[in-house]
């Protein structure tokens, strides 16, 4: 069972986690903050990713400590739960439409944590969830990770859709990089090693 557990612990949040990479996309997740809550439930599902994750943070402040210290975190899951990545995919993208949004997502757990941000910048609230927050989660969830991500909007108006397109993209595409593939012997790299 490929799967890993974190703790983080800060003057600002409180973060315990456990990822299963190899599950059926259950989530119970508790970050304080609803839609967020939403976000990351519809990220597992899509990936097929089993999670438990509950999370205090200093809401009273505002929504990105927490939603920063949750990227931090299941980065880290990611990396420990890949292990030497051997066997693995490493490589993955999706087209994920809602409704009138459309975002493109790829992954490469290459070892090299990097965002490509493509989106019009996000302004507003979905629920109590501050939208250029996705952003600094999507960051700090590919630099600890070690994976390239570049998310682009193609298409969409609604917040709400916006956000669930980038979101559920991000997970069908990690679920795919990260699954175990039989054709692949040791480490997927031209390389040799990541």
């Amino acid at each position: 069972m490929r799967e890993a557990k974190w703790e983080r612990r800060t003057l600002e949040t409180e973060i315990s986690a456990l990822l299963r990479l190899d599950g059926g996309g259950e989530a119970a997740v508790d970050t304080g903050i609803g839609f967020f809550d939403h976000m990351l439930t519809a990220w597992c599902r899509f990936a097929l990713f089993d999670l438990e994750l509950k999370a205090r943070g200093d809401l009273a402040v505002d929504a990105h400590h927490t939603v920063e210290d949750c990227g931090i975190v299941l980065g880290h899951l990611l990396a420990d739960a890949l292990g030497e990545k051997k066997g693995v995919r490493r490589v993955a993208g999706a087209l994920l439409p809602m409704d009138e949004a459309l975002a493109q997502v790829a992954v490469d757990f290459s070892g090299r944590g990097f965002l490509a941000w493509n989106v019009p910048p996000l302004t507003g609230t979905a629920g109590a969830f501050p939208c250029e927050l996705a952003e600094e989660f999507f960051r700090a969830l590919a630099v600890n990770a070690g994976a390239t991500l570049h998310v682009a909007l193609q298409a969409g108006r609604n917040r709400h859709h916006i956000l669930e397109s980038i979101f559920k993209g991000a997970g069908l595409a990690m679920g795919e990089a990260a699954a175990l593939d039989p054709r692949v012997r040791g480490v997927f790299s031209t390389k040799g090693v990541l």
